[in-house]
């Protein structure tokens, strides 16, 4: 499906973002990482400037054209208590400014029937205390997708997945942790990459602008003391 399309897939060396690039590669996809861990891939801090142009070249020189971004590396987390004004400037970076400047640096070599999809979080709209350093973050990149869309109209499809409670161990929860889930599980790194592969492909065509949150379900259980079995006391 994707023979010989070029894919950059950003913190890709763990995690949803490596299960997405292995996704990508076994239908044939040439993929390239960048992750500031080790590996072989590009290696490399993408909240640094210098260091997405440098990337960026790379792609361009080695490939020619770009076909799928999909920006996934994880911001920073850290809450109002302890975060200090670098660690919010640094997840805003990564988070946020790295897709849009990694966006900015490709659009002369987007391919026809490019897409670009980005790693939001069902942190998007839903919060947990001390964590405003990476919600921030995730919804800043759920707004940019849509604003991306209209200045890319007609050139590349901007679509975002929100993921909610995703294992990247695969690890299989019983008891509450599992039930408490509308679809009974927790999540795992197929589910989310199975969707991007999807909204890259030309089976998602139309579908521009979007985000579709995948989550079990969970963002649209109401919680009332009592309820189901729920107890707040």
């Amino acid at each position: 499906m994707f023979n010989g399309k070029v894919a950059v897939v950003t913190g890709g060396a763990n995690g949803i973002g490596k299960c997405i690039a292995e996704e990508f590669r076994k239908t044939g996809a040439l993929v390239e990482v960048i992750d500031k861990a080790a590996g072989d891939h590009y290696v490399g801090d993408i909240s640094d400037k210098d260091t997405l142009e440098a990337f960026a070249k790379y792609v361009y020189d080695k490939h020619g054209h770009i076909d799928y971004l999909i920006n996934n590396a994880i911001p920073l987390m850290k809450g109002i208590d302890e975060c200090s004004y670098e660690d919010f400037q640094y997840a805003l970076a990564v988070g946020v400014t790295a897709p849009f400047y990694l966006t900015k640096l490709f659009m002369p070599y987007f391919a026809e029937g490019a897409a670009i999809v980005n790693i939001s979080s069902s942190r998007d709209r839903m919060s947990q205390a001390q964590t405003e350093s990476y919600t921030a973050a995730k919804g800043g990149i759920s707004a940019l997708t849509h604003a991306l869309m209209m200045s890319l109209a007609g050139k590349v499809r901007v679509n975002s997945v929100s993921p909610g409670w995703i294992d990247t161990d695969y690890k299989v929860y019983k008891g509450p942790d599992a039930y408490q889930q509308p679809s009974g599980r927790v999540g795992n790194p197929l589910d989310i990459a199975n969707a991007v592969l999807y909204l890259c492909s030309d089976k998602a065509g139309f579908i521009n602008g979007e985000n579709i949150c995948i989550d079990g379900g969970m963002t649209h259980q109401m919680i009332y003391h009592a309820d189901n079995g729920w107890s707040l006391e």
